[in-house]
């Protein structure tokens, strides 16, 4: 899997707490994470900027990945649904590209070629923060899939 992700220079707690996450998964699931930098804030419009960051996103995207977006009017999705939705696309061998956008969110063009476009929650989140998120879920979802005792739900 891996997590294409708007921004450079997070804070030491977002580096830190994904990494924790991270690190506690096993080499068959492991997460790369590749940051991009956000468009300049010169730029005339949010979507001049939401361009910009999808046209870098596309260049990063392998074409056999499939994209998923982090998008707040995505389907709301639970931990079981992760969990099993990982367990499908690892058993079809596909390969992830988690996309989570800069402060403007993403381009609709890029949600519109997403293979699926996932909400945290109808909540606005820093995006700073989704990555830690992101981290402990896709660990969690591997605990449940795995029988790991760390999701005890």
């Amino acid at each position: 899997m891996r997590v294409l992700a708007i921004g450079t220079r997070m804070p030491k707690w977002v580096s830190d707490g994904a990494d924790d996450y991270v690190k506690r998964l096993p080499r068959e699931a492991s997460v790369e994470w590749v940051e991009l930098p956000a468009s300049r804030r010169t730029r005339d419009t949010a979507e001049s900027r939401m361009l910009e960051e999808a046209t870098a996103i596309e260049h990063r995207l392998k074409p056999q990945e499939l994209m998923v977006v982090l998008d707040v009017e995505g389907r709301v999705i639970s931990t079981e649904t992760i969990a099993e939705t990982l367990a499908n696309w690892q058993a079809d061998g596909s390969k992830i590209a988690f996309v989570i956008g800069g402060p403007d969110g993403l381009h609709p063009s890029l949600k519109a070629r997403a293979s699926a476009r996932w909400s945290l929650g109808r909540i606005t989140l820093p995006h700073p923060l989704v990555r830690v998120i992101l981290a402990e879920q896709l660990y969690r979802a591997w605990s449940i899939n795995a029988g790991h005792p760390y999701h005890r739900a």
